[in-house]
C-alpha cells in the first residue's frame, strides 16, 4: 500500500463523498467485482450479486448502513403486506439513491472540518495529542491494545484508502467490542474513555440473503420506526442532542428505525493525508465511546434468535468459543418454523417455492434454495476481538419444518458421535496409562481425542445435507429422512477414520500381548457398541442395517 504524505496543510480543504466516489466492494452477476458509490449501489442493486467486503463483520456493517439509508429515504415497506409485494415485485431501490444525491453536500463529506461524515469532530484536540495509526481502526488488527505491549503496532505508518477507512468506520460503529480508549479523559471527560460494546457484540447477527444485493436489502427492510427520519451523519449535526462524557449516561431508545441502523457506537476522528499518487487517504485515527442504545427485543433485534444459557437465561444467540455455529443452525430454522415474529414471520409468510416443472432440468433455471440464512458473530476473549464466526444456510419458503428436522437430528448425531469418541479416548488412555498421575490425565485423553479432527470435518456433510433437502422438498412429501441416514453414515465413517488414526500414535507396549487389554480394542469396541446401541440417535442404527 502506498504510504501517506504528511498530513494536508491547514489551508487546504479535504473532500471525499461516498455517495460519488467508489467505496462499496461488490460482486455482480458475471463475477466481476468492483467499487461503487453509495448511489450506484442502489442504482444497481439487482445488477449486483453480493458485496465483497474484507470481513463478514464489515459487510454486516455496510448493510446495516444501506438499510439506514432506505429508512431515511422512505425507499421501504409500509407493512407486512406491501413487504410481500416488494419481494414478489422485485421493487427498485432507485428512490434511495435520488434521496441520497439531494442531501447537502456537506452532510456527507468525510473530510468536513466540523461535522465529518459518521465521525466526532469533538475529538480534533486529542487527535492531534493521541491519535494512533490506522490499525486502531480496523477490528481485526488492534487487538485489545495489549496484543504489543508497547503499542508499536498502533504507531505504524499503514494508511488506508479514505474508502476502506470510511467501511471500517461503520464496522467499529456496530461491531466495537468494550473496553478501554486509548486517550485521556481530560478534553471531553472521563467517560470518553469507557468503550461500550457495539450494537452486534456478542450476538448473531441474521441476514437473509437473495440472488442479488437488491432482493438482500428488501428481504432485511422491514416496516420501519419513523420512515423518513434522518440518520446520524455526524455527532456534531445530529437533530438528537448527542451524549457528553462528563457523567455516565443512560442508554437512550432509538428514535427511528434510521437511527437505529446508523447509530454512533464510537466517536470516531479520522485525518486525512495524501498518498504518493495524489489520492485521499487516513493516516490518524482516534476512537472513544460513543451512543449507547437501550433496545426492545421486539423492534430492535427482529432477527434475533434466542437461547438458554446454562443458568437458564434466554438471550439472543451469541458467538462461542466451543460451539461451531452450524450446530444451532436448526435455531434459525425452529425461529420460522415456530411462529417467531420480526423477519422470520415474514419470510414464514412468502409463498412456498416451486421449480419450473421440466422433465430435465433447465441449466438457465437457478438451483438450489432461493434465500439463506447468513448467520455472523464476532466472537471475543473478554476486550480481545479472536475471530469472526459466521455460515450461510438455505431456506426455502414452506420447507422451514423440514430444514428444521434435518438440521436439529444432524447436529444431534453430531453431537453423539462427539461425545462417544471422548469417551473412547477416555478408555483408550486409561488402559495405555494405568499408572499415570491425575495431573497428566487430561494430557493423555487430549492426545487421543478425535473430536477436534472430527467436528471441522463434518461441517461440510451438514451443509450437503441441508443442500440436499431442499432439492428433494419441492417434489418429496419426506425429503429429510434418506438424507439423514446416509448422513449419519458419512459422519460415522468420519469419526471412525479419525479415532483409529490417533489409536495408531499408541506406542507399543506389553498390553499388545493380549487383546483384551489392547487400549485400541477397547476404544473401537466402545465405540462399534456406541453407534449400534439402544441409545443411539435412529439414524446411526438405519446407517448400519
Amino acid at each position: 500500500m502506498p504510504e501517506a504524505r504528511p498530513p494536508i496543510p491547514a489551508g487546504q480543504r479535504a473532500s471525499w463523498d461516498p455517495r460519488l466516489q467508489p467505496c462499496i466492494p461488490a460482486v455482480d452477476l458475471d463475477g466481476a467485482t468492483a467499487h461503487h458509490s453509495l448511489s450506484a449501489v442502489f442504482n444497481r442493486a439487482d445488477d449486483l450479486a453480493a458485496l465483497d467486503c474484507t470481513s463478514p463483520g464489515e459487510t454486516v456493517a455496510v448493510i446495516e448502513y444501506l438499510l439506514a439509508i432506505c429508512f431515511a429515504s422512505g425507499t421501504c415497506p409500509s407493512s407486512d403486506e406491501d413487504w410481500n409485494g416488494w419481494i414478489l415485485w422485485q421493487r427498485p431501490l432507485a428512490p434511495a439513491a435520488e434521496w441520497l444525491v439531494k442531501q447537502p453536500a456537506d452532510s456527507w463529506d468525510l473530510f468536513h472540518p466540523t461535522h465529518p461524515l459518521v465521525q466526532n469532530a469533538d475529538l480534533s484536540k486529542d487527535l492531534r495529542k493521541s491519535g494512533t495509526g490506522t490499525a486502531q481502526l480496523i477490528i481485526e488488527h488492534s487487538g485489545d491494545y495489549n496484543q504489543h505491549f508497547d503499542h508499536h503496532h498502533l504507531e505504524r505508518d499503514n494508511p488506508l484508502p479514505a474508502a476502506d477507512a470510511f467501511r471500517a468506520t461503520l464496522t467499529q460503529h456496530v461491531y466495537g467490542p468494550y473496553g478501554r480508549a486509548r486517550m485521556s479523559g481530560g478534553e471531553l471527560g472521563a467517560r470518553v474513555t469507557n468503550l461500550a460494546a457495539g450494537r452486534l457484540t456478542g450476538r448473531i447477527r441474521v441476514v437473509a440473503l437473495g440472488k442479488t444485493l437488491g432482493e438482500t436489502l428488501r428481504l432485511n427492510l422491514y416496516p420501519p420506526d419513523g420512515p423518513g427520519q434522518p440518520l446520524n451523519t455526524s455527532w456534531t449535526t445530529s437533530v438528537l442532542k448527542q451524549r457528553r462524557f462528563e457523567e455516565k449516561r443512560k442508554p437512550r431508545a432509538p428514535r427511528s428505525s434510521a437511527d437505529l441502523h446508523s447509530a454512533l457506537g464510537r466517536s470516531v476522528l479520522l485525518r486525512p493525508a495524501r498518498g504518493s499518487h495524489g489520492q485521499l487517504m487516513v493516516d490518524r485515527v482516534l476512537i472513544g465511546a460513543g451512543e449507547v442504545l437501550d433496545l426492545d427485543p421486539a423492534r430492535h433485534l427482529q432477527d434475533a434468535v434466542y437461547s438458554t444459557t446454562t443458568n437458564g437465561v434466554s438471550k439472543p444467540l451469541w458467538p462461542s468459543p466451543s460451539r461451531a455455529l452450524w450446530q444451532q443452525a436448526h435455531a434459525l430454522y425452529g425461529a420460522v418454523n415456530d411462529g417467531r415474529g420480526g423477519m422470520y414471520a415474514r419470510l414464514r409468510s412468502l409463498l412456498p417455492y416451486r421449480r419450473p416443472e421440466a422433465e430435465e432440468p433447465d441449466p438457465e433455471t437457478p438451483q438450489g434454495a432461493p434465500y439463506h440464512l447468513w448467520a455472523v458473530g464476532l466472537l471475543t476473549n473478554k476486550a480481545l476481538p479472536v475471530l469472526w464466526t459466521h455460515g450461510a444456510y438455505p431456506y426455502a419458503p414452506g420447507l422451514a419444518a423440514h430444514l428444521y428436522r434435518a438440521s436439529r437430528r444432524g447436529s444431534d448425531i453430531a453431537e453423539y458421535l462427539a461425545q462417544t469418541l471422548k469417551n473412547a479416548a477416555i478408555v483408550a488412555a486409561e488402559t495405555a496409562f494405568p499408572a499415570m498421575r491425575a495431573a497428566d490425565e487430561a494430557g493423555q485423553v487430549a492426545r487421543l481425542d478425535a473430536r477436534y479432527g472430527f467436528w471441522p470435518a463434518a461441517e461440510d456433510p451438514f451443509l450437503k445435507l441441508l443442500d440436499e433437502v431442499v432439492d428433494r422438498g419441492f417434489e418429496d412429501d419426506d425429503p429429510v429422512s434418506a438424507p439423514l441416514v446416509a448422513y449419519a453414515m458419512q459422519l460415522m465413517i468420519t469419526a471412525r477414520t479419525r479415532l483409529l488414526q490417533l489409536l495408531d500414535t499408541l506406542p507399543p507396549g506389553p498390553y499388545n500381548f493380549s487383546r483384551r487389554l489392547c487400549p485400541a480394542t477397547r476404544a473401537v469396541r466402545l465405540f462399534e457398541e456406541a453407534v449400534s446401541g439402544d441409545r443411539a440417535p435412529a439414524e446411526l442404527r438405519a446407517a448400519l442395517d
